[in-house]
């Protein structure tokens, strides 16, 4: 799961990040409105930490936008604002949750946790496609003859194709929601990565396949589906 961290107080936002990465997530940060949107525009975040006061634009009015937008990560409010009312108007514009200030680590990990198990960006332990799994605990991808372990950056791109198959993903989209969208990656790593994958899923004998959508993206698949649309590489 990949994390937006929008907090302008820059020592909070060193000790959330530093707790997140220990428990196991990828997290950026940005401290202001304006660069909350840029990033936001990339739409490759899970989950978004959104400060209501912000520095260039409030939060309720980020998440309003993220909203029209289509963007459908889930929003946890993170406030010194404990009004009825001001928790009635940010869940109004979107929010799943709101958490107000100050707040114990522990606490925002179990919301984070309770928000992703809810429809439909479930976080199971197992995500399923076909003939394959992918235990998100261990990083590993089962198939009809065995087991295989995946590097984190492997795992990390295999989630996102087992939770939305049968759709191009596009390269761009990709690499953001991987690396994250200010990383200075080449195409080349994403192809890199998609190889191994793919070298994964032939170890496993599964069925299931990565089609190549040439310059635009990934999507991965049955065999016999692509076989049947006559694009099989």
């Amino acid at each position: 799961m990949r994390i937006l961290i929008v907090e302008d107080d820059a020592d909070l936002c060193g000790i959330i990040h530093d707790r997140l990465k220990r428990e196991g997530y990828e997290s950026d940060i940005c401290r202001n409105g304006g660069d909350a949107v840029y990033y936001i525009d990339q739409n490759a975040y899970d989950l978004v930490l959104l400060d209501r006061m912000l520095p260039g634009l409030d939060g309720t009015e980020i998440l309003k936008y993220m909203r029209k937008q289509g963007i459908q990560a889930h929003v946890i409010i993170t406030t010194a604002l404990n009004g009825v009312g001001d928790r009635i108007e940010g869940l109004d514009a979107g929010a799943d949750d709101y958490l107000v200030k100050p707040y114990d680590m522990d606490e925002l990990l179990a919301r984070i946790r309770a928000v992703s198990r809810r429809p439909a960006r479930i976080e199971a332990e197992n995500l399923v496609f076909e003939d394959i799994s992918l235990n998100l605990g261990n990083s590993t991808l089962i198939g009809p003859l065995g087991a295989r372990e995946l590097s984190s950056r492997e795992a990390a791109l295999m989630e996102i194709l087992v939770k939305n198959p049968n759709l191009l993903h596009k390269r761009a989209n990709l690499i953001a929601k991987v690396w994250g969208p200010d990383a200075s990656v080449e195409d080349g790593n994403l192809d890199n990565y998609i190889h191994f994958l793919r070298r994964r899923l032939k170890a496993v004998n599964s069925s299931v396949i990565i089609k190549t959508a040439r310059g635009q993206g990934y999507t991965l698949e049955m065999e016999r589906d692509c076989l049947e649309r006559g694009q099989h590489e």
